[in-house]
C-alpha cells in the first residue's frame, strides 16, 4: 500500500531506517515522530551498552512519545537475513515503505597501516554493503509509494588528496555509501535518493568516543540540525531533487533558515568557532 503524499509533513508516511537507537538518527526519528510518520528502526542494541546511551527499545519509546508510531527490530545490517526480515516487519505493520534512512555507520580513522583488518571489513559491510542492501530490499515498495526517497547519511565525493590519504580504510567506507545512493538513483528514476552531510562536527557519542571528547563536542553542533535538515529533504516532492549531495547548512538556508545559532552544542558559541566536519 502506498501512502499519499502529504507535501510539508510526514504524518501517516513510513520510515525504515538502519541504526536510530541514539544520536543523530535517533533525531531525524523523533522529528519524523513529531508529523505523525511511523519508524522502523534496525539496530543491534537490544541491550543498554556500557558506554554509550540508548538501546532499540528506548528508541521506539521516544518516538511514541514523540507522536509517531514506532517499530523496534534488533537486527544487524551485516545480515541478509535481519534485512529481508526488517523490510518484512516493516511492510506487515505499516502497510509499505515510503523512505529509507541509511543512518548506521562504522568508523575509525585509523591510517592504512594501523587500521585493523576487522575494523576496515566492519566499515566496509556496515557502510557501504548495509546501506546497498538496506535499499535494495526496500526498493520494491519504495517504487510503488507515492513519494519515495533514499536518504544516506554520507559525504560528497571530494577526490581531494586531503581526505583521500587522511583515513583512506574510512574514506572509503563513507564514499562507498554515497556511491551506492548515486548509483540508485541512476538507476531508479522514480526514487529520489540522495546523500547528506553536515559542515561542523554533530555533537554524538561518536564526537565524544572516537574524535575528541569534550573538547571537540563544545565546538559541534547538535543532532538537531542534521534532523531539521532530513526533514526538508524527505518532504519535497521525490520528483524534485535526486542524486545529489546534499550540505545540511546549505539545505536549511534553501528552506530559508538563517540563524543557526540554536543549533550549537554549547549555547552562544560564535559559527567561525564550530569545528568543521571532514571530507568538506
Amino acid at each position: 500500500m502506498a501512502h499519499e503524499t502529504t507535501g510539508g509533513t510526514l504524518k501517516g508516511r513510513t520510515i525504515l531506517m538502519s541504526g536510530g537507537s541514539r544520536g543523530i538518527g535517533l533525531a531525524i526519528a523523533l522529528r519524523a515522530a513529531a508529523d505523525g510518520a511511523n519508524v522502523a528502526i534496525v539496530a543491534k542494541t537490544d541491550a543498554p551498552h556500557p558506554k554509550l546511551p540508548g538501546t532499540v527499545h528506548t528508541a521506539a519509546d521516544e518516538i511514541r512519545s514523540a507522536g509517531g508510531r514506532a517499530l523496534p527490530i534488533v537486527g544487524d545490517i551485516r545480515s541478509d537475513e535481519d534485512i529481508a526480515r526488517a523490510v518484512a516487519l516493516t511492510v506487515e505493520a505499516f502497510g509499505g515503505i515510503d523512505i529509507v534512512v541509511n543512518n548506521a555507520s562504522a568508523i575509525d580513522l585509523s591510517r592504512s597501516l594501523e587500521l585493523q583488518p576487522k575494523k576496515y571489513d566492519l566499515m566496509a559491510d556496515v557502510n557501504v554493503r548495509g546501506t546497498f542492501m538496506l535499499s535494495r530490499a526496500a526498493v520494491p515498495h519504495l517504487l510503488v509509494s507515492s513519494d519515495p526517497h533514499i536518504l544516506s547519511l554520507s559525504p560528497p565525493l571530494n577526490l581531494d588528496p586531503k581526505w583521500l590519504g587522511a583515513h583512506t580504510g574510512y574514506t572509503l567506507a563513507k564514499y562507498g555509501m554515497t556511491m551506492a545512493t548515486l548509483g540508485l538513483a541512476a538507476e531508479f528514476t522514480t526514487i529520489a535518493a540522495n546523500t547528506l552531510w553536515p559542515r561542523t562536527t554533530i555533537a554524538t557519542a561518536a564526537v565524544q568516543n572516537l574524535l575528541g571528547g569534550d573538547r571537540l563536542m563544545a565546538v559541534s553542533r547538535t543532532p538537531q540540525i542534521y534532523a531539521d535538515a532530513a526533514w526538508h529533504v524527505v518532504t519535497r516532492p521525490a520528483g524534485e531533487r535526486s542524486g545529489q549531495s546534499l550540505i545540511v547548512e546549505d539545505v536549511l538556508a534553501e528552506a530559508g533558515v538563517t540563524d543557526f545559532s540554536g543549533y550549537a552544542a554549547v549555547p552562544g558559541t560564535p559559527d567561525d568557532r564550530l569545528f568543521p566536519d571532514i571530507f568538506l
